[in-house]
């Protein structure tokens, strides 16, 4: 491999890459060669950083179908370099961080391979510490040094054994809700569901909610499947999330969960089979933790106007800030630190991370966190939804998504047509720049315009620019989208067709 084939295999602030063949123009580049480079180089710099040549280091997975490969492939390259590998199996990828916290186990790192709601074809690896995961950074230097070969040298080889933690993680779980609610089965007389998506996050089903005292029949896709045969297993997909709405309403449940692949996100649904994610779902954990104590509630950038009205009626702050689940818990750890109080970073996608919980994003703890009040609400005859009752909602809110024409650089091209809007944003009457542009460029929109907002932005990791709609009136947003395809037709390297889609359905 190449010095540029390992950089390749960085995203964000996690290695990822094509693990299995079966999509054409795709071939696997993250081979058992790529895997065992970088596990070993992890190694070795971690070694380096704690002074310490004996690590031990927990590996587990989600339900991809190229898990049991990569597992194998990185509990050789622990072992061969000298150190001990703990074993989880089936996990979620917050249990993998809550792991670090039990120092009973002794470990010093773990790694979860997953590739969140990514293809069946796709997988990779997180890095955790008891600090916290990895960031960008760690990742690039991780991939300098797995070119270079970098490895430990030990005497003798490591070892290995099976441990079976997602039963404490759940077990933590329910031990929250009790304490929280001074009641064993605080959830007894609810029916409760689940949709896993044939992802990691069936556990939750047995050993949080059982446990607690829901009727929890009518969950669905629990058992792992990492061809994921009934849908994407993504909060922010409308199949997925048409799904559990459906199911709801079918079984006549009180609330339903939504998890991810390796259950870092989540969604929810109310008992009318309302969806509660993205905006809303933001808003209901905001109103939960602004109940409590005031503070600023950090989110990604194309959250709505509406939100920010919500969360200032709520008495907080918001903070619009960059996309990106570490850039959003980057900026609230930043502002805790200099003394302003910020319980919650969040990104609409359903990653979220509060203060309380290691800013951590889990989707197990927020949905549990929810549960806590919903539990408390049931008890005064009141719905969950009812404290997002008074969100400000756009009459119409849209995201398309453009691609780039096959060669182009799109990181330089993307970026200069950013500029290119926002210097056109600034010249044209009824539209100009919104005063908090932390990524891309947010236009607004005035009445005669399309009565709303639009963000122009470029994709975290991949050669897409998506741009999301609001507005406050019937056939805004095709209005909106007219006057950007107007603006962005002049770009021969962007590929409208989406767009163009959406304005004439």
């Amino acid at each position: 491999m190449q010095a540029k084939d390992w950089q390749a295999l960085k995203s964000g602030s996690d290695v990822r890459g094509t693990a299995l063949e079966g999509v054409e123009g795709e071939h696997v580049d993250l081979t058992d060669e790529a895997v065992s480079g970088i596990m070993k180089a992890f190694l070795y710099r971690l070694s380096d950083k704690l002074g310490k040549k004996k690590l031990t280091v927990a590996v587990g997975h989600d339900s991809r179908l190229s898990a049991k490969r990569i597992s194998d492939c990185a509990i050789a390259a622990i072992e061969e370099s000298g150190c001990d590998a703990l074993f989880t199996g089936l996990s979620s990828t917050p249990s993998m961080f809550m792991l670090l916290q039990d120092h009973s186990l002794g470990a010093d790192a773990s790694v979860m391979i997953t590739a969140s709601h990514l293809p069946f074809n796709k997988n990779g690896l997180k890095f955790f510490t008891a600090e916290g995961g990895l960031e960008g950074k760690d990742i690039s230097e991780i991939l300098t040094l797995a070119a270079e070969g970098k490895a430990l040298s030990p005497a003798e080889k490591g070892a290995h054994r099976n441990i079976n933690y997602i039963d404490e993680y759940a077990a933590g779980l329910v031990r929250f809700v009790r304490e929280k609610t001074g009641k064993n089965t605080p959830l007894a007389g609810k029916k409760i569901i689940v949709d896993a998506g044939n992802g990691a996050g069936g556990f939750y089903v047995d050993k949080v909610l059982k446990p607690l005292g829901a009727d929890t029949e009518g969950s669905q896709f629990l058992d792992p499947d990492g061809r994921f045969p009934n849908h994407i297993p993504n909060p922010e997909n409308k199949q997925a999330m048409q799904s559990i709405s459906e199911q709801v309403k079918k079984v006549k449940a009180d609330f339903g969960i939504i998890f991810d692949t390796d259950v870092d996100r989540a969604g929810a649904v109310d008992s009318k089979g309302e969806e509660i994610n993205r905006n809303r779902l933001i808003a209901l954990i905001s109103a939960i933790l602004l109940a409590e104590k005031p503070g600023v509630i950090v989110t990604d950038s194309v959250t709505s106007d509406g939100l920010a009205t919500f969360i200032k009626a709520h008495g907080g702050t918001h903070r619009r800030f960059k996309r990106g689940y570490r850039n959003v818990i980057d900026e609230s750890k930043r502002l805790n630190a200099e003394g302003i109080y910020s319980p919650l970073a969040i990104e609409t996608s359903g990653h979220a991370a509060l203060k309380e919980n290691y800013f951590l994003d889990d989707g197990a703890y927020l949905v549990t966190r929810i549960l806590v009040s919903l539990a408390k609400l049931a008890d005064e005859g009141k719905d969950i939804s009812d404290l997002i009752k008074d969100l400000p909602e756009p009459f119409e809110a849209a995201e398309v998504r453009l691609s780039f024409k096959p060669g182009a650089d799109f990181k330089l091209l993307g970026n200069g047509v950013i500029e290119d809007v926002k210097k056109l944003a600034e010249n044209t009457p009824g539209l100009s720049p919104a005063p908090d542009n932390f990524e891309g460029v947010r236009i607004v929109f005035d009445k005669d315009a399309g009565d709303g907002w639009a963000l122009v932005r470029m994709s975290l990791h991949e050669p897409i620019m998506p741009i999301n709609f609001e507005s406050n009136a019937k056939g805004g947003c095709k209005v909106i989208a007219k006057k950007l395809a107007a603006i962005l037709g002049t770009y021969d390297f962007l590929n409208l067709d989406n767009l163009k889609k959406y304005i004439s359905e």
